[in-house]
C-alpha cells in the first residue's frame, strides 16, 4: 500500500515518500535519545500520513479549528454510540470466561446468541491452526477446542479489528491499518510487561482499545479539518491526541470492559500528570511506546537502534522493559515491514 494522503477536508498534506536509503539503522552508533513527546508527535504522522514540522506553537487557523473540534468532540459531547456496535454479549461473555464457572456449554450457549461471533468462532476453529482429525460438529466442540484464552482473544480482535480500521474518507484505510499494528504490538507488549503480576487478558484487552478514540478522531478531521490549514504544528496535534484519548476512556466505559482496563487507560490519559500506580496501567503505558517506537522504525521514521525513552514514566525496570522490545521486534517480524 502507498502512503495515503488526508483526502477532502485534509488534502493539502504532502505525504511522505519511501525511504531512499537502503542502510541498515541499527548500525548507525550515536543515535538520538528521543522523549515521549518526540516519538508521539512522529507516531501520529505516521498514522496521518503527514510529514514532521518544526512548527510548535499553533496558528490562528489551528485555534479556531480546535474550538471547532472541541464542540464536537470535546468533554462528553462527542455521540460515543456512533463507534461501530460492540456484540451485545460481549461484556458479559468477558465476565464469564473470568469466572471459575465458564465451562464450554455456557460459554456456546452465551456465544450462540450473536451469529456473527458463532461465524467467526467457527471460521476460525476450521483454520489450518485448529485443524483436527475429526470435522468440528458444534459450537461447543470449537469453544473447547479454542480454549479460553483463544477464545478471548479471537473475540477481541473481532471486534476492535473494525473498529480501528473502519473509518469514512480517504485516510481511513491506512490510518486504520497502522492504528491496528499498533494495536497488536502494544497488546504484545503489555501482556508481556503485566506477566505474571496482572491478568494476561486485561493487559491485552488494554492495548488492543488504547487507541480506539483516535480512529474517532481521525473519522472527525476527514469531516470537519479545513483543507487550507496544511501540514498540523506540534500543539495542535498533541491536542488532537489528547481529545482521542479522551474518546477512548469514554467507549471503554460505554462498552463496560473491566475496571481494571478503564483504570489502565485514564493512567495513561493522565500520565503527564501523574504517573501511573497499577501494574496494568504501568505494563499499557509502556506497551503503548514500544509499540509506536516499533511501528516507526518499521517505517523508517526512526533509528532501529533508537533507546527507550528518556522521560519513561512507567516505572518498570528498564531491564524488563528492554526484554519487552526485544521480545516485540523478534514476534513481529523484520524491521523494514511497513506500509507503502
Amino acid at each position: 500500500m502507498r502512503d495515503v494522503p488526508v483526502a477532502g477536508s485534509v488534502a493539502a498534506i504532502t505525504t511522505v515518500g519511501a525511504f531512499a536509503s537502503a542502510t541498515d539503522l541499527s548500525t548507525i552508533q550515536d543515535v538520538p535519545v528521543l522523549d515521549s513527546t518526540e516519538i508521539e508527535d512522529r507516531f501520529y504522522r505516521l498514522v496521518l500520513g503527514m510529514p514532521d514540522s518544526t512548527v510548535v506553537d499553533m496558528r490562528l487557523p489551528e485555534v479556531a479549528m480546535l474550538k471547532r473540534l472541541d464542540e464536537v468532540c470535546g468533554a462528553d459531547r462527542f455521540d460515543i454510540g456512533s463507534l461501530p456496535r460492540l456484540p451485545a454479549i460481549l461484556p458479559q461473555l468477558l465476565r464469564l470466561l473470568k469466572s471459575d464457572e465458564a465451562d464450554g456449554t455456557k460459554v456456546a450457549r452465551l456465544i450462540g446468541r450473536d451469529p456473527v461471533l458463532v461465524g467467526e468462532v467457527m471460521r476460525v476453529t476450521k483454520s489450518a491452526h485448529y485443524r483436527t482429525l475429526k470435522p468440528i460438529a458444534s459450537l461447543q466442540h470449537a469453544v473447547v477446542l479454542l480454549g479460553h484464552d483463544g477464545l478471548r482473544r479471537m473475540v477481541t480482535q473481532h471486534v476492535m479489528k473494525p473498529i480501528l480500521q473502519g473509518s469514512a474518507g480517504m485516510l481511513g484505510h491506512a490510518a486504520g491499518q497502522r492504528l491496528w499494528d499498533h494495536a497488536e504490538q502494544c497488546a504484545h507488549a503489555g501482556m508481556f510487561l503485566a506477566k505474571g503480576q496482572s491478568d494476561p487478558f486485561e493487559a491485552y484487552l488494554a492495548g488492543i482499545v488504547c487507541n480506539a478514540g483516535v480512529g474517532a478522531m481521525i473519522r472527525v478531521l476527514d469531516q470537519e479539518v479545513w483543507p487550507t490549514i496544511g501540514v498540523f504544528s506540534r500543539s495542535f496535534l498533541t491536542s488532537i491526541a489528547k481529545m482521542g484519548n479522551h474518546l477512548t476512556l469514554r467507549a471503554a466505559q460505554h462498552w463496560e470492559l473491566p475496571p481494571n482496563v478503564i483504570d489502565a487507560l485514564r493512567e495513561r490519559m493522565d500520565a503527564r500528570s501523574k504517573p501511573p500506580i497499577t501494574v496494568l496501567g504501568k505494563a499499557l503505558l509502556a506497551g503503548d511506546q514500544l509499540a509506536m517506537v516499533q511501528l516507526l522504525a518499521e517505517n523508517h521514521r526512526v533509528e532501529r537502534a533508537t533507546p527507550l525513552t528518556k522521560d519513561r514514566v512507567d516505572g518498570l525496570p528498564v531491564l524488563l522493559v528492554d526484554r519487552a522490545r526485544q521480545d516485540l521486534r523478534r514476534s513481529f517480524g523484520p524491521p523494514d515491514r511497513k506500509i507503502h
